[in-house]
């Protein structure tokens, strides 16, 4: 990442909308998180050995680093995706505990914990929420409440301490404005004109049981009028855009580099990132959009969360870990590659990050008890009805 191409404003704080409106201004402590020890702590200091004060309320408690194995397994933490890599090497420099690089989707996260269920092998879920809330449904979670869990929107934790939101992201478009530009292109203004051919063909987008590729497809069918108990309007649109050449799959980023690819469907921290972070393209040649479509808001705002798992080895290690994900440390390196972290209220914006009235009439929310309910189900009418494998 260079550095050089980051930059910090303070004093700006953003809100996702009416579910999602930040945190409280508390001390770091939270009145009954972590002690001085831990990560919880405002400066996230610590210590590599020793013992560490962890969790909230409750769930407070002592752990200590002759319990921590050299290696913790947590789902879907993994380099090149929300700037797990710093928060992954920040721990690691902090406590001497490294973090498997777990390069699972939400889905296949939790498709591998139900497989392994009488015998788990990774510490905690982490993905989108609502998985981890479908995963504690199944009994397959064991409750905590990591230091700093007051800062969490109660709409984005639940009450049994099991899930908790730790960022969230908007589903974003992001395009090549060169190579526009050079084909004479106009971008992108709503999610119609990515059913031209010309932007079709070289468009890609995330299979539905990917919360991202989910989190796309709920966009596009709201954008066009459909629901959670109707998502044929993506299907079509899907079906429409993949006759004209548009593929789904993930790992898209190298491909846009090299302009194979000249536009995708993800969240905005990934089309955030590569403008402002990435040395493989230029600043001034990706474009990021927010869309409409012809009956509704196309942007949807996705809490992403973790939780324990159930019986899960290590759970000293992975206590002490959910704490510095959430501390304002761990919050910050969200941050730095335009992740939204939950307790963005208390930390400095980066200065490029889009301003909130870029959001306003474009981001929505779904009711996430229903999503939960029937989520399964509508990946799997997507997936079916597009004709995309594995469904």
């Amino acid at each position: 990442m260079n550095s050089t191409r980051r930059r910090f404003l303070t004093g700006i704080s953003i809100a996702a909308g009416a579910g999602l409106t930040g945190c409280s201004a508390n001390s770091d402590d939270g009145g009954g998180g972590a002690g001085t020890d831990a990560p919880g702590d405002a400066d996230g200091s610590g210590g590599s050995g020793g013992t560490h004060e962890v969790g909230y309320g409750d769930y407070r408690t002592t752990v200590s680093a002759s319990t921590f194995p050299d290696k913790l397994f947590i789902y879907a933490v993994q380099t090149g995706w929300s700037n797990w890599a710093a928060l992954m090497e920040g721990f690691e420099n902090e406590y001497g505990v490294s973090l498997n690089d777990d390069q699972r989707s939400s889905g296949e996260a939790l498709s591998h914990a139900r497989q392994n269920a009488q015998n788990p092998n990774h510490s905690a879920m982490n993905g989108g929420y609502t998985f981890g809330v479908i995963a504690r449904n199944e009994g397959l979670t064991q409750p905590y409440k990591p230091a700093n869990y007051d800062k969490v929107p109660d709409s984005l934790k639940t009450d049994d301490g099991h899930v908790t939101a730790t960022r969230r992201m908007t589903t974003a478009v992001i395009y090549r404005k060169d190579l526009y530009e050079e084909q004479d292109i106009d971008p992108p203004e709503t999610w119609e004109d990515l059913k031209q051919e010309e932007i079709a063909a070289k468009t890609q987008y995330q299979p539905p049981q990917a919360a991202v590729g989910l989190a796309g497809a709920l966009s596009i069918n709201n954008a066009y009028g459909g629901s959670l108990d109707d998502v044929q309007p993506v299907i079509d649109f899907y079906n429409e855009v993949k006759r004209k050449g548009a593929v789904f799959a993930g790992n898209v980023e190298q491909k846009f580099s090299k302009g194979e690819i000249q536009t995708f469907v993800e969240y905005d921290y990934t089309g955030l990132d590569l403008k402002y972070n990435a040395d493989s393209v230029s600043e001034d040649q990706v474009g990021v959009r927010f869309l409409n479509g012809p009956e509704g808001m196309g942007a949807l705002n996705q809490p992403y969360g973790y939780a324990m798992l159930k019986d899960a080895p290590n759970p000293e290690a992975c206590k002490l870990f959910m704490d510095y994900v959430l501390s304002k440390d761990g919050q910050r390196k969200f941050f730095d590659a335009f992740v939204r972290p939950i307790r963005a209220d208390e930390l400095e914006t980066p200065e490029k990050f889009p301003s909130q009235d870029r959001y306003e009439g474009k981001e929505f929310q779904v009711d996430y008890g229903k999503l939960i309910d029937n989520q399964e189900s509508i990946i799997k009418e997507i997936g079916q009805g597009v004709g995309l494998t594995g469904y």
